[in-house]
């Protein structure tokens, strides 16, 4: 199997559209390339949802911020067409930036309350970088299902918010977030990880797990659970915490005490690399009887 490579918007366009007019299923999964296990195991997902799999290549400048990691995020063409054809893929889709914002673009999609915390405050414009694009790329490719990763929750919630609100006919698939096997996050920042930062940035799934492991013991308090979690984050060496946030996992908004569930976030920079990870803290109690 040959993954076939579209570079212009209108080919893509007409290639959605006569796929669409077959009967046949699209399914897409948006990336910024460089891909790893995480990456590949979406485009699995897909693959089982659609019959057809698009998988969207762009490295997005509206959603990168003025100081941030543009011209150095990792790219390899070569590798990531062979990661899709190996993962079943059918068409990978890299336009240029030029393709996707022609002279005189102005337009953006905002989602207002979703995007108030979290990464909101320290990536401004950030999210409304990834809905614009992600409403362009559902505009383009015309699919029925899109697959994101769930280590990106808060862009999960905005796009999934995002579809709701505008009657997009696209139907959202969170998967799981894909760890190695020492529990790190999948993700392409890794690479810019030293071998000792990699070492120290275990700390943000551990303390994680140090979470559940508190409430499981009976804490119920955030401002206790997530105290615990950042002298944790901060024991480890070459960290600095953007955020630790306990919140609702709908409205993201943040929690006072721990109920049935409420998701943990966390941002943490490991060296220069900025690395995102979650979970959802469940606090029903153990060992009741029904």
């Amino acid at each position: 199997m040959n993954v076939r490579v579209v570079h212009r918007v209108d080919e893509m366009q007409s290639l959605g559209e006569q796929t669409r007019l077959s009967g046949e299923g699209i399914g897409l999964v948006p990336t910024m390339g460089f891909f790893h296990e995480g990456h590949l195991e979406l485009m699995r997902i897909a693959r089982n949802l659609a019959d057809t799999v698009v998988v969207s290549l762009f490295v997005n400048p509206t959603q990168f911020g003025e100081n941030e990691d543009l011209a150095a995020y990792p790219r390899d063409l070569e590798r990531d067409l062979a990661g899709a054809e190996a993962a079943g893929v059918d068409l990978l889709f890299v336009p240029s930036v030029e393709e996707m914002y022609p002279e005189g673009f102005q337009t953006a999609v905002h989602v207002d309350r979703l995007t108030r915390g979290l990464c909101g405050p320290f990536r401004p414009g950030h999210f409304d970088g990834v809905a614009t694009v992600v409403a362009k790329l559902f505009h383009i490719v015309k699919p029925h299902v899109a697959v994101f990763g769930q280590k990106d929750y808060q862009q999960l919630a905005v796009i999934s918010r995002m579809v709701q609100d505008l009657n997009m006919d696209v139907r959202i698939v969170g998967a799981p977030t894909m760890r190695e096997p020492d529990g790190l996050a999948m993700s392409s920042r890794n690479l810019y990880l030293s071998p000792e930062e990699r070492k120290a940035a275990l700390c943000l799934s551990e303390s994680l797990n140090l979470a559940q492991e508190l409430v499981d013991a009976g804490e119920r308090d955030a401002d206790t659970i997530r105290s615990a979690v950042e002298t944790h984050i901060q024991r480890a060496p070459f960290t600095r915490i953007d955020y630790v946030t306990l919140c609702h996992p709908d409205t993201l908004e943040e929690v006072k005490t721990i109920e049935q569930e409420a998701l943990l976030a966390l941002a943490v920079f490991v060296g220069r690399a900025r690395l995102i990870d979650n979970r959802i803290i469940d606090g029903a109690e153990k060992g009741t009887k029904a």
